[in-house]
């Protein structure tokens, strides 16, 4: 598998170049609105990479506090977010475990994607570090605020089938009050070629199956929004 820290500090622009080409029918964000409308809220977005997800609520929010613990993603999110008319939006460097924002000054915190990390690859001590950032989360929360997280289940698949290393990580969420939902994100590459080199570079070199229409070249992907309101 390739080195997705490394990926993180350092291969933006590449990075962002996938994500661009996830979830070309536009499912993603009526399923987060369909969990809050956002609307006149402040959001917190935690992992916010490169800014495709914080470039979609931006529009509809109060504001938004777009952070992530990659200053080198954060920059590019910052290119992005400058493409839009809207001055709503602020970012911060921040780590799950220690968010560096104020008690009650947020209405939603949004991750996606990166929530996990709070989790995976951490140990014998996962479910401790998880409860950390989850604390956190509802800390910074004001109450009846929501927390919103996006994660995969599964790119190459057509019905839901979760990464083995996000599996007890998922089933803590679903047995601790969690709502959930999943919607298809597919893929749509210009051409194979770009298909081959992008899910390559982020997944490996295990082949992914691929449909090639007249639009383009499509993967599969499901992903799923786990929410839980804090009273």
């Amino acid at each position: 598998m390739p080195d997705l820290k490394l990926i993180y500090q350092s291969e933006a622009e590449r990075y962002h170049a996938l994500v661009s080409r996830e979830d070309y029918q536009n499912n993603l964000l009526p399923a987060i609105l369909a969990v809050d409308s956002l609307s006149g809220k402040t959001v917190i977005e935690l992992g916010a990479g490169t800014g495709r997800v914080s470039c979609l609520v931006a529009p509809l929010v109060s504001k938004l506090i777009a952070a992530d613990i990659s200053h080198h993603m954060l920059a590019f999110a910052k290119k992005q977010l400058e493409y839009l008319p809207y001055k709503n939006w602020t970012l911060s460097l921040e780590s799950h475990l220690a968010l560096p924002f104020a008690s009650d000054s947020a209405d939603i915190v949004l991750a996606g994607w990166s929530f996990c990390y709070a989790a995976i690859h951490i140990g014998e001590n996962w479910q401790e570090s998880l409860e950390i950032a989850l604390a956190e989360a509802e800390r910074v929360l004001t109450p009846s605020g929501k927390l919103i997280l996006i994660e995969s289940l599964g790119t190459g698949v057509e019905q839901p089938k979760p990464p083995d290393v996000l599996v007890k990580y998922l089933d803590y969420l679903n047995t601790h009050g969690f709502e959930s939902a999943w919607v298809r994100t597919d893929y749509c590459f210009k051409d194979k070629n770009e298909a081959e080199q992008l899910t390559h570079f982020f997944f490996g070199d295990d082949p992914m199956p691929m449909q090639v229409t007249d639009g383009g070249v499509i993967v599969p992907e499901c992903t799923g929004l786990w929410w839980k309101k804090f009273i």
